[in-house]
């Protein structure tokens, strides 16, 4: 037996939470009986049904991919341009999902999962999720803008305060730099460089939540091992 929001969440359809919300207004049936109950326990002879698709309950799988540039994350693209699934197609019966997005020019780490409770956990703003990235400017940048940025600096759609923010390399070498931050504002990183004139070259995040690339080339993927799912599910919220 299993709970009811749990067996909604493992089919990969919302979190356990939001999976409460649709089973409290109605909206799920087990065999074909609308339950409301919050607990309601279901086995896997029963008949779980949303938005009249019979749910199914997947095994989770957490694939790691080290996007390359000129790769979108979408699960389809209208273009016909390279995405992230074409990286890990048939790897797994399962459908994945991107965790978040990275730019089309942003290369770097990229979580895809099924598990829609986790992917809830890793993108809500409430846990202040921290990504660490690699910085490549034309010019260089004075090391007061880097103390700006862990002050914070007012951009159009508010407030972003970096969590570190140093210089990569060579300490003297000013044109690289290593950025720590949890915001989740869209393109943030990039509108931070357009703030401080500074063209941008290459933006590659080396960590996601913990998990960092290791040796995982460029255009490659791996799967999580058992430690690094564990401590992703430990995240909490802020």
């Amino acid at each position: 037996m299993i709970r009811l929001n749990k067996y909604i969440s493992n089919s990969g359809v919302c979190s356990r939470r939001e999976a409460d919300v649709l089973i409290s207004e109605g909206k799920i049936k087990i065999n074909n009986q609308v339950v409301t109950a919050l607990g309601t326990k279901v086995n896997k002879e029963d008949i779980v049904i949303y938005n009249g698709k019979i749910l199914k309950a997947e095994n989770h799988k957490y694939i790691l991919i080290n996007k390359p540039k000129n790769c979108i994350t979408t699960v389809k693209d209208t273009h016909e341009r390279k995405t992230v699934m074409d990286i890990i197609e048939g790897v797994c019966d399962e459908r994945l999902y991107p965790v978040g997005r990275l730019d089309r020019d942003t290369t770097g780490l990229l979580l895809m999962t099924n598990d829609g409770e986790l992917t809830t956990r890793l993108t809500h703003p409430s846990f202040g999720i921290k990504k660490k990235y690699v910085i490549q400017l034309e010019n260089s940048i004075h090391p007061d803008s880097l103390k700006e940025m862990v002050k914070g600096i007012q951009l159009d759609d508010g407030e972003v305060k970096y969590d570190d923010v140093i210089y990569g390399r060579q300490q003297t070498d000013r044109t690289q730099l290593i950025v720590t931050l949890h915001s989740g504002k869209n393109r943030v990183i990039r509108r931070t460089m357009e703030y401080f004139d500074k063209t941008l070259l290459h933006l590659d995040r080396i960590e996601f939540a913990g998990i960092k690339k290791g040796n995982l080339q460029r255009g490659n993927w791996r799967f999580l091992d058992p430690k690094e799912v564990g401590y992703l599910k430990m995240t909490k919220s802020r």
